[in-house]
């Protein structure tokens, strides 16, 4: 573990809010290999007893990377609720601020909403941690998905009032400067409302209870469409502004926002799917996801690529990355990784396992899986150089340029 600088004051952003956010995206990704390559034939998610019967069953390999799964849970979740205890205490010392102060005039009031944005993330990985090495718990979930359901609504209140003083004063008294509107800055209160969503969306998918499911599903679509008809609104005057103006070179990562928001829908709709499924007799297929999938992880691809483009001509990876600059909505390089990584496991099994184009544990199913675990190797990697960066107030050492 590192020391966390402290009393960052004026210095501290609640975009900081975004380190506890990827670290807890980390471990949702860890997850994934137990939520896809292990058997849970009984429970709609891995637990305590399934991965029990794992290393009953003598399987070296599948036991190996169980373990492997495990530890990066435990790290990344130690390191999520670290930054957010660390976060939450920064944030208070940082209101009594000027800047704070100045924060709520301007268009940058949008970045509190990573606060509500970061707790909906600590629901789901307490969620994990629960079913993962509590025995037994699974037993009880049904009573415990109505309190998660209070959470998520808790937490969903919280985002709405946050946005709506931040809305409400622009539409009453104006002031919002287009011209610096040049990245999807704004897009962030979209992923706020997305995340509460796919939380509520967790216990319509999950709960046997139709009445748990039928809140969860509808409050679920509630938040999914107030984030659908927010995002086009962020997306068009965000877009006119960068076309006008350039793109904002501090805010270039921005345009990967998009990605990770993606990746929640289209688990929030999928879970929404099987919710009504299991629930209410609605029929699905294979192939419809498969056509979900597919159709999500293009825009995210088309997203990635602009993304790249930009911050390559920006050289943003060189200043923020390998370079010196510091600032704090480099943190939202790691939710891209993170979403690609959660929405390829996705595709991989509920779209190509699935419909049968590949088969699980086949040549094509590790080649396929080979640039998925890079592509969370690279995601830890920048995290640990941004927190090495930006929260230890050591210098960062001196690496390659960005290619």
């Amino acid at each position: 573990m590192f020391t966390i600088t402290k009393n960052m004051g004026e210095k501290f952003s609640p975009m900081y809010f975004l380190a506890s956010l990827g670290a807890g995206g980390l471990t949702v990704s860890f997850f994934m290999y137990l939520m896809f390559m292990t058997p849970h034939k009984d429970t709609p998610v891995p637990t305590f007893g399934s991965l029990l019967e794992v290393f009953q069953s003598g399987n070296v390999v599948q036991m190996l990377m169980v373990v492997a799964a495990l530890v990066g849970i435990i790290i990344f979740a130690t390191l999520h609720y670290r930054l957010l205890a660390w976060n939450i205490s920064e944030y208070k010392q940082f209101k009594q601020t000027d800047s704070f102060q100045t924060l709520l005039k301007g268009n940058g009031e949008v970045q509190l909403m990573a606060i509500p944005l970061t707790y909906a993330m600590s629901v789901n990985v307490a969620f994990i941690l629960g079913a993962l090495f509590v025995p037994g718990l699974w037993t009880i979930v049904e009573y415990m998905f109505p309190l998660a359901l209070l959470a998520f609504a808790a937490i969903g209140v919280y985002a709405l009032r946050i946005f709506g003083d931040f809305f409400g004063r622009i539409l009453t008294s104006g002031g919002f400067d287009c011209s610096k509107n040049n990245s999807l800055s704004q897009m962030l209160a979209v992923f706020a409302f997305a995340m509460v969503g796919v939380g509520f969306s967790a216990g319509g998918a999950m709960s046997h209870t139709v009445v748990t499911s039928g809140i969860g599903i509808i409050f679920a679509i509630l938040f999914f469409t107030i984030a659908v008809l927010l995002a086009l609104i962020s997306l068009v005057l965000g877009f006119r502004s960068m076309l006008e103006n350039g793109v904002d070179r501090d805010a270039a990562v921005s345009l990967w926002i998009v990605i990770p928001i993606i990746t929640v829908l289209g688990i929030g709709f999928y879970r929404i799917i099987m919710g009504l499924h299991h629930n209410f007799d609605m029929p699905t297929s294979a192939p419809g996801a498969l056509v979900l999938f597919s159709i999500l992880g293009s825009i995210q691809v088309m997203f990635g690529l602009l993304g790249y483009r930009v911050m390559k001509d920006t050289e943003y990876f060189k200043r923020f990355i390998h370079g010196d600059d510091k600032h704090a909505v480099s943190y939202a390089l790691i939710c891209p990784g993170v979403a690609g990584t959660v929405m390829a496991f996705f595709f991989l099994h509920k779209g190509l396992v699935a419909t049968g184009i590949v088969s699980m544990f086949s040549a094509p199913y590790f080649i396929l899986l080979v640039p998925v675990v890079y592509l969370q190797y690279k995601t830890i990697s920048v995290l640990l150089r941004l927190n090495n960066k930006m929260l230890t107030g050591k210098p960062a050492p001196v690496l390659k340029p960005a290619t």
